[in-house]
């Protein structure tokens, strides 16, 4: 399998130039910025874990800087492993990490009445065991930001990103030199998911040809993004599987699509998925189990968000009335409401100029995803030895997991343990495949698209067993 370039070979040895130069002579005018956070708005006392945030520049010329939030691990912070987790997108928050997915914060929905929404502690979390990176990238996520017009409004793309993430990790283990010689781990879901095996490639080669300082173990991705010819045509066998469509639409789509369903081949093809469409149309493609909430429909009566008009902001009330426990959405809401509270942003440390608005996941118009198939990467990172964790929630339509168990047996990996369930609390918590080279597969059961936001019980214990290279 042909891997895209990242780079060319010149821009290639400037960057390793500049980064042996970065951890060994440079004075490095770090754009500013570490954090000791010890109280946070909404939380009641001081917080029962090590927080730190912070912004690096990852880019001089673009003024670009990348915005964090760190979690020591609960445990033993001097030797348990590191990692660097990506959110999904391309635009995602880290926060979304944070507070919804492995991190030791939630908010408090069912509590909510007025004002800055509450956070919960979570002891659950990935964080018991595992010191955790969460950034904002890329550039335009989250509180992540550029100095200059042609930082924000120039195109980015996946590669870059992956050179942004590289020099990050670089500044920030200079940064934090007592964490070089923890266990490092990448890991991250969905869209962060496609990216997680390039940077991991990129840097195991800077590791190996020439000596950069990471102690890499291993990479683990959660319902990835991968190709859009495996992400889509398991998508009509999957809604078949899950008794979403009758068998005799199943049949005719795929007699007329002869099983490829990315890019219908023909009018007869394009019209049996339309017909599929319209059938699926009101459910939940993230987790077919929950309801489909339109988070544009949650009116309260009383909201008090934010709002950007004319660089200025704009207060309006806001209460739990109208909206819905069951929807997940009602978190989100919450989230953006804590997030661009201004004694929250002053907190956090964010950049006074910052003036937009947070978003869980922001629309990011000029960035263009140039890394078509992240397949030829699992596979070059797992040749290297390098260990690697693939799961699914197995209730996700948007990359269902028959996706992600097409593309591995791809590989034609000799199995090294069979199917089996894998238990979590005495119980059945999901169904896992270990093959050779390191690479495990396992499904998350009753999960969705990001799996720990629906399971993380489940998940601390998958993944935890994982990173300890003990079996599920």
């Amino acid at each position: 399998m042909k891997m895209q370039p990242l780079m060319p070979a010149s821009d290639r040895l400037v960057l390793i130039f500049s980064l042996v130069f970065l951890l060994c002579c440079s004075p490095w005018r770090l754009v500013a910025a570490k954090k000791r956070i010890e109280y946070l708005p909404g939380f009641d006392g001081p917080l029962p874990f090590a927080l730190e945030t912070g912004y690096l520049e990852v880019d001089e010329e673009k003024g670009v800087e990348l915005f964090y939030y760190f979690v020591e691990s609960e445990n033993n912070p001097g030797e348990d492993p590191l990692m660097l987790w990506l959110a999904g997108g391309p635009g995602c928050s880290g926060l979304i990490g944070l507070v919804f997915e492995i991190g030791p914060l939630s908010i408090d929905l069912q509590g909510y009445r007025d004002g800055i929404p509450s956070l919960l502690y979570r002891p659950n979390s990935l964080t018991q065991t595992s010191s955790v990176i969460f950034v904002d990238s890329p550039v335009g996520t989250g509180f992540s930001y550029s100095r200059t017009l042609e930082g924000l409004k120039s195109e980015t793309n996946d590669t870059e990103t992956v050179h942004r993430l590289q020099k990050f990790l670089y500044t920030w283990l200079q940064e934090h030199p007592k964490f070089k010689s923890n266990p490092l781990f990448i890991g991250g879901d969905s869209y962060g998911g496609k990216i997680t095996p390039v940077l991991t490639l990129e840097i195991a080669n800077a590791k190996e040809l020439y000596g950069a300082p990471f102690n890499l173990k291993g990479y683990l991705a959660g319902n990835p993004v991968t190709d859009s010819h495996f992400d889509f045509d398991y998508m009509i066998p999957f809604v078949h599987g899950m008794a979403l469509i009758s068998d005799e639409l199943y049949e005719s789509t795929k007699k007329s699509c002869s099983g490829k369903y990315a890019h219908p081949s023909n009018v007869n093809c394009a019209k049996h998925l339309d017909a599929v469409n319209e059938v699926i149309k009101d459910i939940n493609q993230f987790n077919i189990l929950e309801p489909l909430c339109d988070i544009n429909s949650l009116r309260p009566d009383d909201i008090r968000i934010r709002k950007y008009a004319k660089e200025s902001y704009e207060e309006v009330r806001f209460s739990n009335s109208g909206l819905p426990l069951e929807c997940r959405e009602s978190g989100y809401l919450l989230a953006k409401l804590w997030a661009n509270n201004d004694i929250v942003r002053e907190a956090l440390g964010v950049r006074k100029e910052i003036d937009a608005e947070w978003n869980r996941c922001t629309n990011l118009p000029n960035y263009i995803k140039n890394i078509h198939s992240s397949v030829p990467y699992h596979l070059h990172v797992t040749e290297k030895g390098y260990p690697a964790l693939i799961y699914s929630g197995d209730h996700d339509k948007n990359i269902p997991y028959l996706s992600t168990q097409a593309w591995i047996r791809s590989f034609n990996f000799s199995i090294r343990d069979d199917w089996r369930p894998w238990y979590a609390g005495g119980q059945v918590a999901g169904f896992t495949r270990r093959y050779s080279n390191n690479l495990t597969f396992a499904t998350v059961k009753g999960a969705g698209h990001a799996a720990p936001e629906y399971k993380l019980k489940e998940c601390r214990a998958m993944i935890g067993r994982w990173l300890a290279g003990a079996p599920l």
